[in-house]
């Protein structure tokens, strides 16, 4: 007879997100076993979850994996999954940056990263992407604190600021930025830009869709003939990108683009990809303003962008996330250099986790 496998486990909320932060012993090492146990944790059977610790949505069916690098020059490893909402998946294919806001905080306090006086920054290297990322925790005293002025949006209150640098997101994933070989592709008749930038996406204007880009996300959730047209259109773009058949997994990303509030803002409306995102996920964001400062693509800016440093603003449903870019080259051969941003995280609570025996049955 199985029985119930109890876990140590950190709840964590982290940028827009929420889900548990495990140490890579503290799973089962056969990764078969490893995501049975992660379905169980979330509750992913259900829609509601209710026989877990996930919330019925995408932004709270979360997990992070932590443990001591095996890069050169990294401090920690990352993995992330994303587990299903009422079907029992596991998808390790796509990084997440909110998850990521969580990491260090979590790392320093799991005894992996020593704490320095004031800030403590450690590399990440995201196991899913092969990519590197400086996070900056603020440590006083030597040890993590999470109370701060610092707000986002789409997250109550205030916290510590966590800065995240990604060092080389570009085409990490596919190989390239733009894996088609093209900066637009037409797809049933519709202009979409295919752009790998922290997440592989799939970008296509509003206009194109017959829409404004400032609809809200239940009202594009209840538009089911865009969702059915979006979901036909992203399979089309993965496997033009190279990424196979995706209906089970959950890149590329659809994004719905249009014109922000001056030259160095976008709207963007995110997709899950099979749900518009209440607010942006941060891997979302990066790969929008990429869109934005290169040219040639359905979001480029109207006029090119200079070398050096830009503030971009993504415009989402509930705010904004400013992004900084910095831009080398110019033309056909400009490029992201590399991308920070604010977010912040809060350690909701530390425990033993219970994993109920069906989860492998």
């Amino acid at each position: 007879m199985l029985q119930t496998l109890t876990l140590p486990c950190v709840l964590m909320r982290a940028g827009t997100s929420r889900g548990p932060f495990f140490l890579r012993e503290w799973l089962p090492a056969d990764e078969a076993l490893r995501d049975r146990a992660l379905i169980g944790a979330i509750g992913a059977a259900d829609q509601l979850q209710i026989d877990g610790i996930g919330g019925g949505s995408s932004l709270t069916s979360k997990v992070a994996i932590v443990s001591r690098s095996q890069q050169p020059g990294c401090d920690v490893d990352y993995l992330f999954a994303q587990v299903g909402v009422g079907q029992c998946s596991v998808d390790t294919r796509p990084n997440c940056g909110n998850m990521l806001s969580g990491v260090g905080p979590f790392a320093i306090e799991q005894g992996l990263v020593e704490a320095q006086e004031g800030e403590t920054t450690l590399r990440v290297y995201n196991v899913n992407t092969r990519s590197r990322i400086d996070v900056t925790v603020q440590t006083p005293g030597r040890r993590v604190i999470y109370e701060g002025d610092i707000g986002i949006d789409g997250v109550a209150g205030t916290a510590a600021p966590i800065r995240l640098n990604f060092l080389d997101a570009w085409g990490a994933v596919t190989g390239s930025v733009f894996p088609t070989g093209q900066r637009i592709d037409l797809i049933e008749g519709v202009e979409v830009s295919c752009i790998d930038a922290a997440m592989p996406l799939m970008l296509v204007r509003a206009a194109d869709l017959g829409l404004s880009g400032r609809e809200t996300p239940a009202e594009l959730d209840a538009n089911r003939p865009l969702l059915l047209r979006l979901e036909r259109l992203r399979l089309a773009a993965g496997r033009q990108m190279g990424l196979g058949d995706v209906s089970n997994s959950v890149i590329p990303k659809p994004v719905i683009v249009a014109p922000g509030d001056d030259a160095l803002s976008i709207r963007s409306r995110y997709f899950t990809p099979k749900r518009c995102h209440a607010s942006h996920a941060v891997t979302g964001a990066i790969g929008v303003a990429t869109a934005l400062a290169l040219p040639g693509t359905v979001a480029s800016a109207t006029q090119p962008f200079a070398e050096g440093r830009h503030a971009i603003a993504v415009l989402h449903p509930q705010g904004r996330i400013q992004v900084e870019v910095t831009l080398s080259g110019q033309g056909a051969e400009a490029r992201i250099e590399r991308a920070a941003l604010l977010r912040t995280a809060r350690k909701i609570l530390q425990g033993h986790l219970q994993i109920p025996p069906y989860a492998f049955a």
